[in-house]
């Protein structure tokens, strides 16, 4: 990943294939997108510190890992000092690298794990687990006045699927596995995991578990909490390891405390996961439903019915005007089409500034595709919904990975924006919903700011939903651009909490939202989690600072 920003070196989000978008942004923020106003440093214009690696640790890391495995490289480790919120990408291209580790080590299996955490141990040094990099929660920096050497240990050695237990349908795989790697070889074999997550192209199995992740299609398979049926995690105490069975009664679930532990209780090397035979047929469908309230409403009774999408999603009004203007230029034939489309519109009374967007996606054989395909249209249809075809769930299907790229194209241009999601029951996401939009344009207001904030649901399940928030704002010049931000980050954040969601549905704690935590989950429920780190990490060696 570049180190400035999200994904590959060569690959950038344009607005020039997309003629509309130009307009939009000019319209709700004030901003005039046509050409860069600043752009990342060069990395030798980075004032890197140097590493304080003392020799014995040095020699003890070598010799666990290998010499050749063993990095003070500059690049390489101002790679692995931040992950990609919005913080951390505003501060790392000011120059402002924060606590730099001052090594990284990539080991190749379990054993040199446990080598490398016996090292840090003895050196009381600190130990940050890195997978692949792409955590928008503040999970992976050091604190700033960490004093000890701080050790990134990558796990992209430990890349393979170890086995398949097809009868009982789970596999052993290695932490460090990306995830276009895990469903290539799992794939090769016939099965798939499900889990694709907006991060899927550079994250990995560990770092989905340390952060609770969900994916697009964690309808039919489950988020990662879901599949994970046992882990390896080389802990101070020794190898935790927890069995591959489907239910147990063995006291709080240990199992559970590695998922979201973030670093904090050791490193993982291993998990069985569930895996499912590859689906005969997968098609994504786009709906259009007249509002927001009936988008809802629709996607709760799809959930509560006999249909089992394997994907359900749905943009308010704001996120689908933002759709449509990023659409490429049409051909004739798409000129056409939109033409028909807008006359149906008409015709049933659907206003296309309040109309909804969503994509709904089904698996398995012919039959039973079309089956849900049946059901779930007399239910859109029963809201004042209609299909509108293939074409733009291919689209979404083929583009899900790449809406990270907007966001270093926006501050390419002077423009902070992020996201933030929650969860709710079903009867309380509209209230919800409700009470985001005012407080974000509450922190607009007060700010003196142009701001936009859109919405989809993302994830349904049987007692409510995920709510995937995005906002960005222009900033005033008047202030620092992060202090705006993070007024605007709070109030999205606080609204939350306080209107019956939680902090955060699958982007973790880590920095970033710990200051909700006790709201969250009571100041009982935070003095066990402080209770937990203290017993098994006494000297604050793992992954400091973060979750509390």
């Amino acid at each position: 990943m570049k180190w400035w920003g999200w994904g590959e070196p060569d690959i950038a989000f344009t607005h020039e294939d997309k003629p509309a978008l130009r307009g939009f942004i000019e319209r709700v923020l004030g901003v005039d997108i046509a050409q860069p106003t600043t752009r990342p440093p060069r990395f030798e214009e980075l004032d890197v510190p140097a590493p304080r690696l003392p020799d014995p640790l040095r020699a003890a890391l070598e010799a666990a890992v290998g010499a050749e495995h063993v990095s003070t490289d500059a690049h390489d480790r101002v790679v692995h000092a931040r992950g990609k919120a919005l913080r951390d990408l505003v501060l790392t291209r000011r120059g402002d690298l924060g606590r730099v580790p001052d090594v990284v080590v990539r080991p190749g299996s379990e054993e040199a794990v446990a080598g490398v955490l016996r090292a840090v141990l003895d050196a009381d040094a600190v130990v940050i687990p890195f997978g692949g990099g792409t955590n928008i929660s503040g999970s992976l920096e050091a604190p700033a006045d960490e004093g000890r050497p701080v050790v990134s240990v990558d796990m992209g050695r430990l890349n393979r699927v170890l086995e398949i237990d097809e009868r009982s349908r789970i596999a052993r795989v290695q932490a460090g596995i990306l995830g276009p790697d895990l469903e290539a070889q799992l794939n090769a074999r016939g099965w798939t995991a499900g889990h694709f997550p907006d991060s899927f192209t550079h994250s990995t199995l560990g770092g989905w578990i340390a952060t609770r992740s969900s994916g697009m299609q964690s309808d039919k398979y489950g988020d990662i909490a879901d599949l994970t049926r046992a882990v390896r995690v080389v802990t101070p105490a020794g190898v935790l390891a927890t069995r591959p069975v489907p239910s147990t009664s063995t006291g709080p679930s240990v199992r559970e405390m590695v998922l979201g532990s973030e670093g904090r209780l050791g490193i993982i090397t291993e998990a069985w996961i569930h895996v499912h035979p590859v689906p005969e047929r997968r098609i994504i469908l786009g709906y259009l439903l007249p509002d927001w309230p009936r988008a809802l409403e629709a996607m709760r009774v799809i959930a509560e019915s006999e249909a089992t999408p394997s994907v359900t999603r749905v943009s308010d009004a704001r996120e689908t005007r933002f759709s449509f203007a990023t659409r490429r230029s049409p051909t004739l034939l798409d000129r056409a089409k939109s033409s028909a489309l807008q006359a149906l519109l008409k015709r049933r009374g659907i206003d296309p500034e309040r109309m909804c967007l969503a994509f709904v996606g089904y698996e398995g054989s012919p039959a039973h595709v079309d089956r849900q395909r049946r059901a779930v249209g007399r239910i859109v249809s029963r809201y004042g919904g209609l299909r509108v075809g293939a074409s733009p769930g291919q689209l979404y299907d083929q583009k899900k990975f790449d809406t990270p790229y907007i966001r270093d194209f926006l501050l390419d241009r002077g423009v902070p924006a992020d996201v933030s999601e929650t969860s709710a029951p079903w009867s309380g996401l509209q209230p919800l919903y409700d009470a985001v939009i005012a407080a974000a344009e509450g922190a607009f207001a007060r700010l003196g700011v142009r701001g936009y904030i859109m919405c989809h649901l993302s994830h349904s399940y049987h007692a409510g939903a995920c709510l995937y928030f995005t906002f960005a704002h222009r900033p005033s010049g008047d202030r620092d651009a992060l202090e705006e931000y993070d007024e605007i980050k709070r109030a999205v954040q606080q609204a939350f909490v306080d209107h019956g969601g939680t902090l955060s549905h699958h982007h973790a704690v880590g920095t970033e939202h710990a200051a909700w935590l006790e709201q969250d989950l009571s100041p009982a429920g935070a003095a066990l989690l402080r209770g937990l780190f203290q017993a098994v990490d006494p000297g604050r060696n793992l992954n400091p600072g973060k979750i509390v």
